[in-house]
Order: structure tokens, then sequence, then C-alpha cells
């Protein structure tokens, strides 16, 4: 089967190549803070990005990384680090900030949300001496430099630093980035950042290139090594957010390809933002909602899910009470027509049309139409049963829901034999009976089926 994705840096589709085993780096959390329904939306992307290629046929070996140390509140090597930020508003360690969160992260993204636990989930702490070992790599190759901060990637020594973003370099200049701190030039980044003079951090280690200073790795530097050592010097796949792109991606690219002289990914993928109420997520407007604050208003997080990928990965999305409602009618309703499943009235095949689909660049709108068209034939039992475990395979969406008893199964038999003898008032009385036991009888050409409600 042919898989062809968008890909940013070429800016068209490209194809998945006829080898079976795919490798696939995403970029993890930065694990200071509660995850809130913004963090979650680009791994509900790769999520069915990976079942989608699992069955295409496809061995994927996927890496996706925790950042626990590193990562400024500044995407240019400004402000303070997340983790120290995250340590002093709650009170703890940096340490055990990360495994505050850790948990918290790992808890939402595989019990609640249902995502697939990728192959590896390696914590940037893990691999310092890796990344140590890289910027020495990079250092001896003449990419680096040192000055009072750090030592820097010099963007210069790259013929084509900033493909991925389409940077203009020339016009970028001190002050529209980045302050002059001392780089040579105002796309420079930090791989290794020192620590404060008389400062004692709950995270720092001995620094590379032979210098007496304590530090910690720049933010960057972790994603090319962590792909590196666990998925080779070039990968197939690399996803992120689309604000991973101008800098953090950017980055990745020249740091790796500077080391390796091999392109790094073939493929990048990046999910779009999604918005509430129309508006960018911020403190300041209240509106920067969490997990949590679905499930306690009584919604299902598998509408959520189904919210999200009625748009685009790579459209702008939109979050409002309102349709997530909508959303969980949808869901309500796919779940009403997946009762019959139960019923045993034919198993039908899987639904491949839908995973051609999700093989034209991850069209989860296209595969949600799909779903509608299909259990649109509610009354057609082969439809039904077709469609529920490719929609559970595909967008780890359940529909399945528990079978009824055989008490109530008993109850829609002798309401069968009722209708069969024209006793209509016995009928009635016991639709009535198995509705007050939560399950609806519908009368149809193919029999009568039954669906919790």
């Amino acid at each position: 089967m042919t898989v062809k994705l968008h890909n940013t840096l070429t800016r068209n589709a490209d194809e998945v190549g006829n080898a079976k085993d795919v490798s696939l780096y995403t970029c993890g959390l930065t694990v200071y803070s509660q995850p809130h329904i913004g963090n979650w939306v680009s791994y509900i992307y790769w999520d069915v990005l990976v079942r989608m290629l699992r069955a295409s046929g496809y061995n994927v070996t996927r890496v996706q990384n925790i950042t626990d140390v590193g990562h400024l509140t500044s995407d240019e090597d400004a402000g303070e680090d997340k983790m120290l930020k995250g340590a002093l508003r709650e009170g703890l360690t940096a340490w055990e900030v990360a495994e505050k969160y850790i948990a918290i992260a790992d808890n939402e993204a595989y019990s609640q949300l249902g995502l697939i636990r990728p192959d590896h989930m390696p914590r940037a702490t893990d691999y310092i001496e890796q990344q140590k070992a890289f910027v020495e790599e990079l250092n001896k190759k003449g990419f680096t430099y040192v000055i009072d901060d750090g030592i820097y990637f010099d963007t210069s020594k790259l013929d084509d630093y900033g493909k991925l973003a389409k940077l203009d370099i020339e016009g970028l200049q001190f002050g529209a980035r980045v302050a002059d701190t001392g780089k040579k030039n105002p796309t420079d980044f930090a791989v290794w950042k020192f620590s404060a003079n008389g400062e004692k951090r709950d995270m720092e280690w001995d620094s590379p290139i032979a210098t007496d200073r304590k530090g910690f790795p720049g933010w960057h530097l972790e994603c090319s090594v962590l792909a590196r050592e666990l998925l080779g010097d070039q990968i197939d796949i690399h996803t992120g957010g689309i604000d991973h792109i101008p800098v953090h991606h950017t980055n990745e690219i020249a740091q790796t390809e500077a080391v390796t002289g091999k392109q790094f990914s073939r493929i990048w993928l990046h999910a779009n933002h999604i918005k509430v109420d129309g508006q960018k997520m911020s403190k300041s407007l209240e509106n920067i909602y969490t997990l949590k604050d679905i499930t306690d208003k009584g919604y299902d997080l598998d509408a959520f899910k189904l919210l999200v990928l009625s748009k685009h990965y790579a459209t702008e999305g939109n979050f409002t009470w309102e349709i997530l409602e909508a959303a969980q009618n949808r869901l309500n309703n796919w779940r009403r027509a997946g009762d019959m499943r139960w019923q045993g009235r034919g198993e039908g095949d899987k639904d491949n049309e839908m995973l051609s689909i999700l093989q034209t660049n991850l069209d989860t709108p296209g595969a949600v139409a799909r779903i509608d068209e299909l259990l649109g034939e509610a009354d057609n039992p082969h439809s039904v049963h077709k469609t529920l475990d490719t929609v559970r395979d595909l967008l780890g969406i359940e529909l399945h829901r528990d079978d009824i008893s055989d008490e109530q199964k008993n109850l829609i038999s002798q309401r069968e034999t009722a209708r069969e003898n024209k006793d209509w008032q016995k009928s009635d009385e016991l639709r009535e009976e198995l509705l007050g036991q939560g399950v609806a009888v519908r009368d149809t050409q193919h029999g009568t089926f039954w669906e919790h409600i």
C-alpha cells in the first residue's frame, strides 16, 4: 500500500518507502507542569499515524523523548530553565518535579487517552554522557565556540541552515530574535549552557570540551542525540508541533547533519495549534483546560479525540464546549450503532477505504466522514460490524460497549414472541421494562436490535 505524507521540508507529498521498517521520532513533553488539552493534540494525531502505518504493513519503531532538563522559558537560549521554574513553583527539586509530571503525563496519555505507548521513551537526563560526546564531535568538526554562558553552535558554518523554516538568514539581526549576548551570529544556539557563577543547580554536570564549568545540555541537543542513539544517523519521519519549526527542529537538523554529514529525517510532519474559543490559550484569559476539566463536565475523552481528529493535523483547530458537545453526540450515535455488533448479525470485513483515506496525508476528517457514512447504514449489521474494529484500530476510539445480560436478552426474545403473536400490549410492556434497565429496542427489516441508552 502507498502512504503519502505532506513533507514540511519539501512542501510536497512524500511517499513512505518500500522498506517495511519505519523509524519515527516524536518530540515529547517538557515535564515541568500539568499538561493541558493543547499539549495532547499532536500526540493524538501521531498516535493515528502509527496506527495507520502499522495497518499498512510497516514495522514502526517510535522514539518519544522526555525533556526533564535544558528547556528554557525562551526557545532562544534565554530565561530560566522550565524545570527550575517548576521546582520553585512547587517547593520541590527539579528531579522531584520531573518524577511527578512524568507520572501524570504517562497516566493521561496511555491510561486515559488510550494512546499507543512509544517503543522508547528516554529521558534527557539518562543520556547526558552521550550528549556531551555529541558536543565533542561538533567541536572536533569546527562547529562550536565558547562564550561566557555556554558552548554554541556556529550556524554560519552551514550553507543550508534554516532550510526547514526557510529562514531569511541575512535579514536577521541581533535584537530581532535574540539579544546580542556575545554570539557570533543571531541564529547561533547553545548546545551546552553553563551554570551561572556561584549557582548550584539541581541538575548540572561537568561540561564537555575540557572546561571546568558545570552546566547542562541545550534543549535542542537531546533530540538529535536520542534519535541517533536509538534510531541511527538517519530516520524516516520526525513529528512535532508547528512551533518547533523555526528554532527547535531547525537546530536539530543543523547539529545532526553537521555531525553525520547525512540527511537527518526524510519526512517532517508538524501539527497545527488548537485555540480555545478562537483565542490562544493563556492564563490571563483563563481558557487553559485539562483532561480533568473535560471529564468533570461529564464528557468522554474519546469525544475530545474525535473533536481533534475532525480537523486535519496541518490546520488550526478550535475548542469550545459547544464543539465538544457536538463531538460527544456524534460519538454517542456511533456507539448506539455499534451496539448492534453484539447481536451476532454478521461478521463483515474491515473497511479498507478508511485506511486508504488515512494513507493520504493522514486525512482524519475524511476518515470521520467515512465512519458517519458507514454507521449511517445502522440497519445493516454487516456495515456496522466491519466499522467498529477499524475505528478502534485506526483512530484509537473504542465503540464497543458491554454486552447486555442474559436476562435482558431473554426479555427481548419474549418481546419478539409477543410481536409474532400480535400481542402488542405485552410487546410494549417488555419494551418499557427494558427501557427501565437502560436498553432500547429497535425493529428493522433485519430484525430487532438493542442499544444502550
